[in-house]
């Protein structure tokens, strides 16, 4: 039996039902119906006595597990169902299943419209529910109009802390509250992100981030050694920003999607893959716990969001819930090189690469014994040298994909 779904978008406004006769029609003629809490509460004095509501809660498993015993179900939306709704949802879910869609507009779009402003050019990100990743990449790429989707957590304050922490201060914000609802609606016009933390703010809303000027010293490719915060001010505990490049270049780090970066001191090769490469999940390991702060300062300071920091043993931290890497470099080992090798070949992706920069001929020689050892297999090296320091060779070892 193939479920038959009809999904029907509102606003945060119960006389959009009474409005449309087309959605009285349908919710008449149907037993079955499904929503969050929010939707139960707009649709309630509409339903027919004898209505059976399946509330949309996490885990969606269950969820999910009634619908499969219904032939039929409609169910209540936000705005557009197929704009990080739950259209989209069922769609993965039940790919089998029929689905008539109802929309309306999206609270972005709502805003959008409050406001005057074009949203053909916005780049959209949700983050209800949701991590981060995608704020953190449109913030690095610089886009001149976001809109994001919030929820009870990731909340219009906390966005305006996280750009304020990480130095993204040439955004103001447009904040809407009960974007379609007659008597609860309010938009909060040109905020500066200073402001936003002690304004009254209720939910469900959304928010515009406008860009207000280009920040022209963005991204430079090579960020100065100068600008890092130093472990003890040892200018040689970081990894120099061309021999940084080189690496980053070995790693391929644009075709890939997870990248970890082991031994990361004061978090230079994670920060400048970030910067440029924004997409990339990454995880950095350390086992200095004075580093924690270094890779906080220099993170926020160069603007670079979104590491996930492990302030931990390589070899005794359990890595096997984190999506297998595309690329790993060694920054710092321990005296356990070989050890960390073998462990990243068990988990590095197929076709994963490996890179690690040696300042001599025996921790060169035995990175190759424990890339042979571990079953990858060796590239080219690359010889550089920066200034009046230790000549250095970049290694580079891959996983044979089966």
């Amino acid at each position: 039996m193939r479920t038959q779904f009809t999904v029907i978008g509102i606003p945060d406004d119960p006389n959009y039902i009474s409005n449309n006769k087309t959605i009285v029609d349908i919710i008449n003629s149907n037993t079955y119906f499904s929503g969050g809490k929010r939707h139960h509460e707009i649709v309630m004095p509409f339903l027919p006595p004898d209505a059976v509501w399946i509330d949309i809660k996490v885990p969606l498993d269950n969820v999910f597990d009634e619908y499969e015993y219904h032939q039929k179900i409609v169910v209540f939306a936000s705005g557009d169902p197929l704009f990080y709704g739950f259209a989209s949802t069922i769609l993965k879910r039940m790919p089998e299943a029929e689905i008539t869609l109802l929309p309306s507009f999206n609270s972005l779009q709502m805003l959008s419209h409050e406001l005057k402003v074009s949203y053909e050019d916005m780049t959209m990100v949700s983050l209800t529910g949701r991590p981060w990743h995608e704020l953190d990449c449109a913030l690095i790429e610089n886009r001149g109009k976001i809109g994001v989707l919030t929820d009870h957590v990731r909340t219009p304050a906390s966005i305006a802390m996280r750009l304020l922490k990480y130095g993204f201060t040439q955004y103001k914000m447009y904040i809407g509250e009960h974007l379609g609802n007659p008597e609860k609606q309010r938009i909060s016009r040109s905020l500066a992100l200073s402001e936003v933390e002690e304004y009254p703010i209720d939910s469900p809303n959304c928010v515009i981030l406008q860009r207000m000027y280009n920040d022209i010293t963005y991204r430079p490719l090579g960020i100065p050694d100068k600008l890092f915060e130093l472990l003890d001010g040892r200018e040689r505990m970081i990894t120099k920003a061309p021999v940084r490049i080189l690496d980053m270049s070995m790693l391929m780090l644009p075709m890939c999607n997870h990248f970890w970066d082991i031994g990361f001191c004061t978090g230079s090769v994670s920060i400048e893959a970030k910067r440029q490469y924004p997409h990339l999940h990454i995880h950095a390991f350390e086992i200095r716990k004075e580093c924690w702060k270094l890779m906080e300062e220099n993170s926020s300071k160069l603007g670079a969001p979104g590491i996930d920091v492990h302030i931990c043993d390589f070899m005794e931290e359990d890595v096997s819930d984190l999506p297998a890497p595309d690329a790993v470099f060694i920054g710092g080992h321990g005296g356990k090189l070989k050890e960390i090798v073998g462990k990243v070949a068990r988990y590095l992706a197929p076709d994963g690469l490996l890179v690690f920069n040696s300042v001599s001929e025996e921790s060169e020689k035995l990175f190759i014994e424990s890339v042979h050892e571990a079953g990858l297999k060796l590239d080219e090296p690359l010889h550089v040298s920066v200034g009046d320091y230790n000549p250095i060779t970049i290694l580079k070892a891959f996983k044979e994909a089966k």
